[in-house]
């Protein structure tokens, strides 16, 4: 019974590890590069229709040139909302109305602002790390409550260390593929 519970607990830990993983690769997506994404829309939001909706639920969003955004709402009428959503938010854009849909333009980052966004795309991977880390612990102390046999503990203690490199490995992969991105030109 013991050995059941021991997979179960490899098996949360992995998930767990993937969802500290999966929140990384979303908060890169927030860290603008200068090449348009639109997924930099994704926690912008506006009233339609009495409901908090998201910009990218009520419009077709499609990247121009490499490095704008166009966003195109399914309604016109609330084409005003999304751009006073814009300026209110921390994207630092200037949204152009053309009547049919707005078009953001990313201005190419500095040298400067891609050392200070590598710094914190670092603190970011940083955080996934702990939070593997945390997960770690927690299994570890699971596995020592299960009463196992030592050389059994011992076998499981080293699946959960196996577990976080490779996630440790994963996480400093998604920062060497993110600075690589911010540091193109």
């Amino acid at each position: 019974m013991n050995h059941e519970q021991a997979d179960m607990i490899l098996m949360e830990l992995e998930d767990h590890m993937e969802k500290s993983l999966h929140v990384l690769v979303k908060d890169f997506a927030q860290v603008r590069t200068g090449r348009a994404n639109p997924s930099l829309l994704d926690h912008i939001m506006i009233d339609y229709y009495g409901a908090q909706s998201p910009v990218r639920q009520i419009s077709s969003v499609s990247v121009v040139e490499g490095n704008q955004l166009y966003i195109k709402p399914y309604d016109k009428s609330a084409l005003k909302q999304i751009e006073t959503a814009i300026y209110a938010s921390d994207l630092g854009l200037n949204p152009m109305n053309d009547g049919m849909g707005i078009r953001l333009i990313l201005p190419q980052p500095t040298e400067e602002r891609r050392r200070e966004l590598v710094k914190e795309v670092e603190k970011l991977a940083e955080h996934a790390r702990i939070s593997v880390r945390n997960i770690r612990r927690d299994g570890n102390d699971h596995m020592k409550k299960l009463g196992l046999p030592e050389d059994d503990e011992k076998g499981y203690l080293g699946d959960v260390q196996e577990l976080t490199d490779k996630y440790i490995k994963k996480v400093d992969q998604e920062l060497k593929n993110k600075t690589d991105e911010l540091m193109k030109i």
